[in-house]
């Protein structure tokens, strides 16, 4: 399976919330996507691995996604060792993606930064030709990004995804057992249960699209940069979009 992008997920939903939007908009233009989830989110305080893989499943389908794989790493104990690291650089070679997107390097859960450096090493291990696994060839991606979470950072890039609002928002809402819950429920409230979250999560996705010049938005950063450009090709379409 070639993919043109790869997103890392510490929990299934991460990759909705966060880059929910540009997903979708890459795979209606014909980009082929994926998504890892490094755990089964089996710790989290509403629903069960079963629930949140069927949810995954669910998400998978509405932002069309060509792969996804849960490695099953350890919900609130992910280890930065090499056996981990090992088998995401299985899923990077056996997938060979030009762009790979993470999450923050740093954020309120501590899986979320913990998760992150444990992709961006792996990543760059698996450039190394002496780093053997199931005779796959090295392979690194071109470029790197971060996607934002829970904790605002200054993004190098705004993806406008104005058109896709509507799909990641269902995409979210696969996951009927962690968000916009409004209905009375035996398992108590969370963090991200209610329905003010999601509020806030418009809002964030309304104020970074106001930023670039859209009506929402997903901010990017760019992993060791400045990014790199060969061209201004791509200031020159946005400016004819105007």
């Amino acid at each position: 399976m070639k993919l043109d992008v790869l997103v890392f997920a510490a929990h299934p939903d991460d990759a909705e919330l966060n880059i929910g939007g540009t997903i979708c908009s890459l795979t209606k233009k014909g980009k082929k996507v994926g998504v890892i989830d490094l755990t089964l989110g089996e710790m989290g305080t509403r629903g069960t691995p079963e629930t949140r893989a069927k949810e995954a499943g669910d998400a998978s389908r509405i932002m069309d996604l060509s792969y996804r794989a849960n490695l099953d790493l350890g919900d609130s104990f992910l280890i930065n060792n090499r056996e981990n690291q090992l088998r995401i650089i299985e899923e990077v070679r056996k997938t060979t993606p030009a762009i790979c997107i993470t999450g923050a390097p740093h954020d309120r859960h501590p899986d979320h930064g913990k998760a992150t450096q444990l992709v961006l090493d792996a990543l760059f291990y698996s450039g190394l030709e002496k780093i053997e696994t199931n005779e796959l060839a090295p392979w690194r991606p071109s470029h790197i990004l971060h996607y934002m979470q829970d904790r605002p950072f200054t993004p190098d890039f705004v993806f406008d995804i104005s058109e896709t609002w509507n799909l990641k928002r269902e995409a979210i809402l696969a996951f009927s057992t962690q968000f916009n819950i409004t209905e009375s429920s035996s398992e108590p409230e969370t963090y991200i249960s209610s329905t003010n979250y999601f509020k806030q999560l418009e809002a964030r996705a309304r104020y970074f699209g106001h930023l670039a010049g859209f009506e929402f938005g997903e901010p990017l950063k760019y992993y060791n940069g400045p990014a790199p450009l060969q061209s201004l090709d791509l200031l020159l379409d946005l400016e004819l979009k105007k």
